[in-house]
């Protein structure tokens, strides 16, 4: 019965055969028809055959890998061997929360076709196709198809024009090598990708549950290649080549399309500055940072520290450096540890961690008690004698000089960026090394101070000023917590500050009930140190329960808008001129830096006279895309100031310390 439907249908259409396109199968979503390249058969000579989709707007079908949902076409044709479909590039298109590979508007599915010697004597063609259609409810369709095509000495069809434009649409071989990592980054070679060439690149996988496709795919471009994030699925794996097709948009906007098959292996380590050259700007980075906003309490409770010795404590010196290099060796260890784990993770990555923050905060009003004398850290220990005090005292440095480092973290001084991302990119050994140093550069005032005669002669004389200002100094660290507890409240929401609060009531309770009873007799005292004990780990069992919430990151100044590497790629296209600040809530140094040089009204009024769109974003819990884009411009930590010049001008790295002045100087060269 169907090849007699099949044979009048053909009949119906004898008089159209010239135009080589099938009868329509139709409805309100799409029209179907099957075309062909050629106007006559000949015997072992392949032609092709396509089936012809038109979709009414709104609708769409989709590739061979749908995605997260869908179901590919499928054309067969009777009494022949035939190819696979050869599919042209298709569109991501989001369906509610999933990601799908689809066309829309019209598409041509060709195959490769020779037909069997029955056929050709016949010309005749019976195809059967299937396709769903989708808008926002799903419909499948289906329809039988036939032509007649003469014997003879081919020639093109009156359709030529429909298979050259879809050969324009079809992905070619990519000209560039692909590997994969673990991870799931893919890392693209070839020496015309670079900054100045690139705005936005994304891969599709050939086959489904390779990566997650509703994922972002943060993009990160060096010299000579690009990198994407992609997140892998249940179905990656790390052994096997993955393929798929690239789109990677350049300057002018145009959109090229190739076929990748990227084999497993870790991208390759961008080129590095000498070593020599990384461990100078590791020194002075680590050296400028007791300039640093985070470091000042640090910095006043070292000066009490060498009042006290007058200066001569070459032991406390030593010991505060080792302090910082076991600190700085630690977070080296840290870095490199969860990056293996395939985390992003750069310099103050552990301010993120809400929990972290929080015991923070904890830590230095703790700190901030002592120095206003509500306990005695370790005065118990005073009765075994002198020589046990000055270990003790010693042992004081050494804490001190671990608790520089950590309160240290949220700043990034000049020359730290370079250093830190160089040293992540390098062997492990390097990274230890790089991280040491700038410890050395931090210690390093410190250690002059204490050990150079001539300046050991520049230090007050011991005095009860000493007290005053040991007391005076718990300021800024009470200053500190309050602050980290803001930082809480970005990462963690209301609960997390709740929580944070009724952490510092118990520590503060278990700092009292320690110090009111460390001269008591032995049995009240054990039992102050109990009590303080409870609460100290009450405190802990709120600790555990921080966490992040889904709450908005650190809000945009009034004329900022969100960074997206999708925003920054349309304002590039559009020609522009973009300053981007990438900063974070945690992150004193950016805090000043918008405050003094980025929130004015001069610099706002400067943005709006030169058309300058401003794009900020927050890393805060270290969003990948902003991780890319620091990646991309040669740094591991924010803040980062980044200014695109209008129609494609190179980016300029700005400096990480920012004044109003460098911003306005700057936007006069418009």
């Amino acid at each position: 019965m169907k090849r007699l439907l099949l044979a009048v249908l053909m009949a119906v259409t004898a008089t159209a055969a010239h135009a080589l396109e099938s009868a329509p199968v139709s409805s309100r979503r799409a029209v179907a028809t099957v075309v062909t390249d050629v106007d006559t058969m000949q015997p072992g000579t392949p032609f092709r055959v396509a089936l012809r989709l038109r979709m009414a707007d709104g609708w769409h079908t989709y590739w061979k890998n749908p995605g997260d949902a869908g179901v590919p076409p499928e054309l067969t044709i009777e009494s022949a061997s035939q190819s696979a479909i050869d599919w042209p590039t298709p569109r991501r298109i989001a369906e509610g929360p999933v990601m799908t590979y689809a066309y829309t508007g019209e598409v041509l599915l060709p195959v490769t076709v020779t037909m069997q010697a029955g056929t050709m004597k016949t010309g005749a063609i019976m195809a059967h196709a299937q396709w769903l259609v989708c808008k926002d409810i799903c419909v499948p369709e289906e329809g039988d198809f036939a032509l007649t095509l003469p014997v003879g000495t081919p020639a093109p069809s009156a359709q030529t024009g429909l298979f050259a434009a879809h050969d324009r649409a079809v992905p070619r071989t990519s000209p560039w090598p692909a590997r994969i990592s673990p991870d799931g980054m893919l890392f693209v070679q070839g020496p015309e990708l670079s900054t100045a060439t690139i705005t936005d690149a994304w891969f599709i996988p050939g086959q489904g549950d390779r990566i997650q496709d509703d994922a972002a795919q943060p993009l990160s471009v060096r010299t000579g290649g690009f990198t994407l994030a992609l997140k892998p699925a249940h179905g990656f794996d790390p052994s096997k080549n993955l393929g798929g097709v690239l789109s990677v948009r350049d300057r002018s906007g145009l959109q090229t399309d190739v076929v990748v098959d990227a084999v497993p292996g870790p991208p390759p380590s961008p080129a590095m500055p000498p070593l020599g050259q990384i461990m100078v700007f590791a020194f002075l980075g680590g050296l400028i940072l007791n300039l640093m906003p985070c470091v000042f309490p640090i910095l006043a409770m070292k000066a009490v520290a060498l009042a006290r010795h007058g200066g001569r404590g070459h032991a406390h010196a030593l010991s505060y450096t080792a302090g910082v290099l076991v600190t700085f060796v630690g977070l080296a260890g840290a870095l490199l540890a969860t990056r293996a784990a395939g985390t992003a993770a750069g310099w103050g990555f552990q301010f993120s961690s809400p929990v972290f923050v929080a015991g923070m905060t904890w830590l230095l009003f703790a700190v901030g008690l002592n120095l206003s004398g509500v306990f005695e850290a370790g005065a118990s220990l005073t009765g075994a004698g002198g020589e046990l005090a000055g270990r003790k005292g010693v042992a004081g440095s050494f804490f001190t000089g671990l608790l520089a480092v950590l309160v240290a973290t949220p700043c990034t001084a000049p020359f730290m960026g370079v250093a830190v991302a160089a040293g992540l990119a390098a062997p492990p050994v390097v990274t230890v090394l790089v991280f040491a140093i700038m410890g050395l550069g931090l210690a390093a005032p410190y250690v002059a101070l204490a050990s150079l005669p001539g300046l050991a002669r520049l230090m007050p004389r011991p005095g009860r000023w000493m007290e005053i200002l040991k007391q005076a100094l718990a300021f800024p660290m009470y200053g500190a917590a309050a602050w980290l507890v803001w930082v809480v409240s970005q990462e963690a929401g209301p609960s997390g500050v709740l929580a944070t609060a009724a952490g510092l009531v118990l520590v503060g309770f278990a700092g009292w009930v320690f110090g009111v009873t460390q001269a008591a007799s032995a049995q009240p005292r054990r039992f102050g140190q109990a009590v303080a004990a409870v609460a100290v780990m009450a405190a802990l069992t709120i600790l555990s329960g921080i966490s992040a919430e889904p709450v908005g990151a650190a809000e945009a100044t009034s004329s900022a808008e969100t960074y997206t590497p999708e925003r920054l790629a349309a304002l590039r296209a559009g020609g522009r001129p973009v300053f981007v600040n990438m900063t974070a809530a945690w992150c004193v140094t950016c805090l000043v830096n918008e405050r003094v040089a980025i929130d004015t009204g001069a610099v706002r009024q400067a943005f709006a006279a030169n058309g300058v769109a401003y794009l900020k974003g927050d890393w805060t819990r270290q969003d990948p895309a902003i991780t890319a884009f620091l990646r991309q411009n040669g740094r591991d930590g924010v803040p980062l100031y980044v200014f695109f010049p209008a129609r494609g001008g190179q980016p300029d790295v700005m400096p990480q310390i920012l004044t109003e002045g460098t911003l306005l100087r700057r936007l006069a060269t418009l």
